[in-house]
């Protein structure tokens, strides 16, 4: 039985092909999901990648900040994992992208306990790696905090675009969600990446934002998946909270709490 009189209606911005988990948790806790991904991955075969493949057995470490950074490398190169060298260390940031790792028959040296890059950069300072090449495949739309971090402890860094971040093609879902929102018809949303909200008020019309970001403060929970897309929320106008921990389980398990 739902633990609200009203069934409550949480909108879901991550891209579809990461949608699931959220939509489950939704369900369970006896809400209603509104799917509106206002972020969109596209795979891409670059020649940054290829050159990373390419390299691939000299590589020291190689990090993958994301899912879809692993599942880009595997779709154009099957047989990545045979050419890294059996010395080469893997850094995964969450267990989420040490699971899909695992699914490809590789296995992480190295998780830190904070799910961003300054948690990575903190993580490495423990360890050597002056001098060693690193291999970064990841959307070039990243911060540079995590290869700037690793050069200013001297590491050589590849980086390697694998995808590609955009907004998706056909806006109407994301347009439907701007007016729910204004009209009072989503009791929270999630956000859990910086794109998944800047995009949002990319969609917006010029008449719509600051009402939007007003709502978003006020009307509805917006609950972000950590402290970098809060600080993007917070640039935005909207005031949102996040999970201690950063990943998709303890933010949308915060939001019931507060919802």
């Amino acid at each position: 039985m739902s633990k609200f009189l009203k069934k409550k209606t949480i909108a879901i911005t991550r891209p579809y092909n990461r949608i699931d988990e959220a939509v489950k948790i939704v369900e369970s806790y006896g809400a209603e999901a509104f799917i509106a991904p206002t972020l969109e991955l596209k795979l891409k075969n670059t020649d940054s990648l290829k050159n990373l493949v390419e390299v691939a057995n000299d590589l020291d470490w190689i990090i993958f900040t994301s899912p879809t950074s692993i599942e880009s490398i595997f779709k154009f190169y099957p047989n990545f994992r045979e050419k890294i060298n059996e010395n080469c260390q893997i850094a995964t940031i969450g267990h989420k992208t040490e699971e899909v790792a695992n699914t490809y028959g590789l296995s992480a040296d190295l998780i830190p306990e904070d799910y961003t890059a300054e948690g990575l950069l903190k993580a490495f300072k423990n360890i050597h790696v002056k001098n060693s090449l690193v291999g970064i495949p990841r959307t070039l739309a990243a911060r540079d905090t995590l290869p700037e971090g690793l050069k200013k402890i001297g590491a050589d860094v590849i980086l390697a675009e694998s995808y590609e971040s955009i907004i998706p093609l056909d806006t109407v879902r994301i347009e439907v969600l701007i007016g729910k929102i204004l009209n009072h018809e989503i009791d929270a949303i999630t956000f859990t990446s910086p794109l998944t909200a800047e995009n949002l008020f990319k969609i917006a019309t010029d008449e719509q934002i600051l009402e939007l970001a007003k709502k978003l403060s006020t009307n509805v929970l917006s609950v972000a998946i950590g402290p970098i897309t809060s600080k993007t929320l917070e640039k935005l106008g909207v005031n949102a909270i996040y999970p201690k921990v950063y990943t998709v389980k303890d933010m949308m398990d915060l939001l019931f709490e507060n919802l």
